[in-house]
This record gives C-alpha cells, sequence and structure tokens, in this order.
C-alpha cells in the first residue's frame, strides 16, 4: 500500500481523519489541523448536525451568507436569502430588485409541479404483449407500491402517471417505466426512489407470472430505478414588464435604446451557444445562491436546467424578452424541482432561518422567488454589458477581496476605497497604489 493512502479512514475519529491527512499532505501539519479546528461551529449540537450531513468531515467550509432586499413578488415583498462567493452578484440582484420595485416588481407563476422518475429495464419479449396487459401492471404497481405513497397522497400527492416507453429501437431490449409524481412541498427524491424501487420489484414479478408470457418473456431484467433531475414540467414563469419609456435612463443611455440594445442581448444568447452559457450562468448566479440558502440541490436544479436550455437540440437563453407596443417585457420559463419540508430545509440551522426570512413559503412559492431572483441577476448583468461593462461594477465589489489578498490594514484599505471611487480597479492598480501609500 503507498504511504499516503489508509484503510479504515471513515472508521476514525474526526480528529483523528484530520490529524492523518494533515500530517501526510501538508508541509505544517499542526497549523493546518489549527486551521480546520477554526472553522468548527462553537454550538456541539450544531457541529454534529453538520458532521452528520456528510461523510469523512474534518471541518467546516464557509460560505457568505447575505440578503437582497426589495423584492416584491406578485406584489409581496421579500428580503431574500443568498449563499454566494463570488463578488457583486447580491449587489447585483439588489439592484435589479429596487429598480424593478419601482415599476410593478416582479410577477411569477407556477406552471406545473410534477416530477419524473424512471426505471429501466431489459425484456426480449414482444413490445404489444406488455402493452396489452398495461392496465393490469399498473393496477399492481399501485397497490403494492401503496404503504410507500398513502402518506404522501393524504398531502395531495402522489403518483400522477406511469407509461411504458419502447426504446427498443436505440438499445436492443431496452425499455422504461416513466413515471410522474407530485410531491407537494418536498423535493421528494427519497420518495420517488423508493416508490422506483417497488415498481421494480413489482414489474420483474408480474413478468414473471403473468400467463400473457412465456419461455424467455418470463424474465425481465431490471437496470437500475432512479428519479430523473429532468424536471420539465416541474415548470415556473418569472417576468417583469413596463413602457419602454418608463424604464428611465440607464447610465445616460435613452430607454427606447437601451430596450433595443438589450433585447439584442437576448437575442444573440439565443443564436449562439457560446453566449448562452455565460448568459444562463449569470441567471443561475441567482438561482443557486437561493437555492443553496434555503437547503435545496443546486446541481439538480443546474443539471436540470442546462438541458432545458438545449431542449430542442440547440443550447440557447433560459430568458426572452419582447418589445411589443411601446412595452418592455423579460421574462424567463425553468424548470425547479425543490422542497420547503424534508431534507436540508429543516434540519440545516441556516436553511431552516432563510425559508423563515421568506415567510415560511411552500415549494411553488419558493419556485417563484427563485426564479425572480435568476431573473433579477440576468437583468443585471445585461443592464452592465451594455452600458458600463461589467467589469466596472464587478471589480469594485472585488476591491476588498484583492486589498484582503495583499493584506492591507484597515486604514489602507479605507484610502484605497476612497482612491478607486472613481478609477478603475485592477490587482496591478491595487498593489502599486498599496505600495506608494
Amino acid at each position: 500500500m503507498h504511504k499516503k493512502t489508509i484503510n479504515g479512514f471513515s472508521k476514525l475519529s474526526k480528529s483523528e481523519k484530520a490529524n492523518w491527512a494533515a500530517r501526510h499532505f501538508f508541509n505544517d501539519p499542526e497549523q493546518v489541523i489549527r486551521d480546520w479546528a477554526g472553522f468548527y461551529h462553537p454550538d456541539e449540537a450544531t457541529q454534529k448536525i453538520l458532521d452528520g450531513l456528510s461523510e469523512n468531515t474534518v471541518s467546516n467550509y464557509h460560505l457568505p451568507y447575505g440578503i437582497a432586499p426589495n423584492f416584491v413578488i406578485n406584489g409581496k415583498a421579500y428580503a431574500v436569502p443568498m449563499v454566494i462567493e463570488e463578488s457583486s452578484v447580491v449587489a447585483a440582484a439588489s439592484s435589479a430588485a429596487k429598480y424593478w420595485m419601482e415599476r410593478g416588481g416582479f410577477f411569477a407563476e407556477v406552471l406545473d409541479t410534477k416530477k419524473l422518475g424512471q426505471v429501466h429495464f431489459t425484456w426480449a419479449g414482444d413490445a404489444r404483449k406488455l402493452y396489452a396487459v398495461f392496465e393490469a401492471l399498473r393496477a399492481q404497481l399501485l397497490e403494492e407500491a401503496t404503504p410507500l405513497t398513502a402518506n404522501m397522497e393524504k398531502r395531495g400527492g402522489g403518483i400522477r402517471d406511469i407509461r411504458i416507453i419502447d426504446m427498443s429501437h436505440l438499445e436492443t431490449g431496452y425499455y422504461q417505466l416513466l413515471v410522474a409524481f407530485e410531491t407537494c412541498d418536498s423535493m421528494g427524491a427519497n420518495f420517488i426512489n423508493s416508490v422506483l424501487e417497488s415498481f421494480a420489484d413489482t414489474l420483474q414479478r408480474f413478468v414473471a407470472t403473468h400467463p400473457n408470457f412465456s419461455g424467455s418473456e418470463k424474465t425481465l431484467s431490471i437496470i437500475m430505478a432512479i428519479l430523473s433531475n429532468y424536471t420539465p414540467e416541474c415548470l415556473v414563469r418569472a417576468w417583469v414588464e413596463c413602457p419602454i419609456e418608463a424604464m428611465g435612463n440607464c447610465e445616460g443611455i435613452d430607454p427606447v435604446i437601451f430596450a433595443e440594445k438589450f433585447h439584442k442581448a437576448v437575442r444573440i444568447a439565443h443564436l449562439d451557444p457560446y453566449r448562452a452559457a455565460t448568459h444562463n450562468k449569470g441567471i443561475f448566479n441567482g438561482i443557486d445562491a437561493v437555492v443553496l440558502a434555503t437547503g435545496n440541490d443546486f446541481r439538480a436544479i443546474e443539471a436540470c436546467g442546462h438541458t432545458y436550455a438545449a431542449r430542442d437540440g440547440h443550447y440557447r437563453s433560459l430568458s426572452d424578452c419582447s418589445l411589443d407596443n411601446g412595452a418592455f417585457r423579460f421574462w424567463l420559463d425553468i424548470p425547479l424541482a425543490v422542497g420547503t419540508v424534508g431534507g436540508l430545509t429543516k434540519l440545516h440551522p441556516l436553511a431552516r432561518r432563510s425559508l423563515e426570512l421568506l415567510g415560511n413559503p411552500g415549494a411553488p412559492e419558493l419556485m417563484c422567488v427563485i426564479a425572480a431572483a435568476g431573473l433579477a441577476q440576468n437583468f443585471a448583468a445585461l443592464r452592465s454589458l451594455i452600458t458600463t461593462g461589467i467589469q466596472k461594477g464587478h471589480m469594485k465589489m472585488h476591491l476588498m477581496n484583492i486589498l484582503n489578498h495583499l493584506g492591507a490594514e484597515n486604514d489602507a484599505c479605507a484610502k484605497a476605497v476612497d482612491y478607486f471611487s472613481d478609477k478603475a480597479v485592477s490587482f496591478t492598480a491595487v498593489r502599486e497604489f498599496l505600495e506608494k501609500a
């Protein structure tokens, strides 16, 4: 065994794990151990919760938790929690929120909340025979899953649809059960996966025992049973709109010219996937920050959103813009499978506080808030791009990061902030300023 590998690492205590890693991979192990310990939560009960969220933990990784005020969504005021490390994101979202607050605010509506899961299987039989007995199969699937679905059904959720999908034209003998679910205010991953695994067992037994099948037709092989993170029908729309003339001068640009440039910028993101990737990344700056703050799965949200952006075979902008009859309208359609009960939403102390800050919304309301945050971020980024350029505001916010990196004292930081109030910020310029100060 290599000297930097180990058996039984997971069985070590947290301090033993930290000691082993520090002594095998760092030149200053004692300082590393102190650094890791310095990020422990002072409350032991909270630290125990954090340790239980993952495996082999040796410390906590802190990210800034900010608040973007002045969001008005469907006439209701929100202060939106955002967890993100990138400079200017929270400021940009706040700026866009205030801008649209003065023009009627954001609007949002949930178009659907359907989530999907699949049982993938191979079978060598005649597909027509399988379709012929589908109603009997469906009844047995639902009946045998009842112990798993009963509580969800009491809350208004459960299984909404079951279909057999024949994929044998793409892969010999490949089929799937495609199942639609309603999971109410929970994200529902554990519920969906448990039901799908029950379906897999039922499907295999059904085919093996049904008189419609004989010989090799009685053998059905389950490949896997798992939810899909692509949920195109768990969809929310957020939008803003106002007369073009009411948009005012943006950085000195006439509102008509601004609206036309803005419309063209969105159009470019529909035409060019290179621009679309960056355009949509900006949307996810806002979305991911709220998803993280509320204890939801930003990786699933991103995977779904990017797949949705390429749903017609061409990767394009998730947002759209129109200029009709003197009115500016900017909107975003995006699938968001989120929850406000279960998972981390109640377990993580700050996720719980985030939901409280938002007024303890249900999942549909949270979808609206998240979509509005993504649209706000996109509006702010495009407004900067077509006026002053993205770097002016971003580098102003990044100034403190540069000063901290260069080890500037408080007095020097204050002088630098004043000095660069009307100057371009760059790492070199800040370093030269500190050397002369």
